[in-house]
């Protein structure tokens, strides 16, 4: 009887797939999954307020050496100058509340916030502050600046993209920028952690950076 019932679910899903209208429904369906060419604005000079609730300034690092532990920020301002004559000339700085640090699991947040990693009661806020921007191709740039963790300030690089313009339902100017840069946590003080039996870290000492930014520009009153 199961062998029956598959033959016939085969000749009925042959037979629908032979009929005109379930064709037209399937390649309609097809079109759609296709990628949809989106026609961004040019985008304008002008400064940009990055917006919390649609950005993400989040880091991940190995666990073990066998997983990763993903985490951000949820507590950030940031400003971003964009200059559309030359982009190489344009700026951003952002910095972001070490008390707001969230992995998902609480009592690892707190331990985060301790002296053992970012001591957020001594250094409540990490910052970075844009020095240079260099282009490295079409729609590919590079922003490097001093970025201060725990005290300690560095010159960091993070290659970016952008992607916009579009204009919100106020009226308002929105690009999105998308940028990655890896870091040694050791570099800004933050050793804790041991070397296991098998000559792996349980935390590693290498931490991804990633941004996920949307920024906007107010409509003019």
């Amino acid at each position: 009887m199961r062998r029956t019932g598959s033959l016939v679910l085969v000749v009925i899903c042959a037979a629908l797939t032979a009929t005109p209208s379930v064709k037209s429904v399937m390649a309609t369906w097809e079109t759609g999954m296709q990628a949809t060419k989106i026609n961004y604005a040019a985008i304008p000079a002008g400064e940009y307020k990055i917006d919390p609730a649609h950005s993400v300034i989040g880091f991940a690092i190995r666990h073990y050496e066998i997983s990763w532990v993903r985490g951000r920020f949820k507590d950030f301002t940031g400003t971003i100058r964009y200059d559309d004559s030359d982009v190489t000339k344009s700026s951003v700085e952002f910095g972001a509340k070490i008390e707001s640090i969230d992995t998902g699991v609480e009592p690892r947040n707190a331990h985060l916030k301790t002296a053992d990693f970012f001591d957020a009661a001594k250094y409540p806020e990490l910052t970075f502050k844009s020095t240079r921007v260099e282009r490295k191709g079409k729609d590919q740039y590079v922003v490097s600046g001093d970025f201060t963790l725990k005290g300690v300030t560095k010159q960091i690089s993070f290659p970016f993209t952008i992607v916009g313009a579009i204009k919100d339902p106020r009226g308002n100017t929105r690009i999105g920028i998308a940028a990655e840069t890896k870091l040694d946590r050791r570099d800004y003080g933050i050793t804790w952690g041991k070397t296991m039996e098998n000559g792996g870290l349980d935390v590693g000492h290498e931490v991804t950076v990633e941004l996920q930014l949307e920024a906007l520009k107010p409509a003019a009153k």
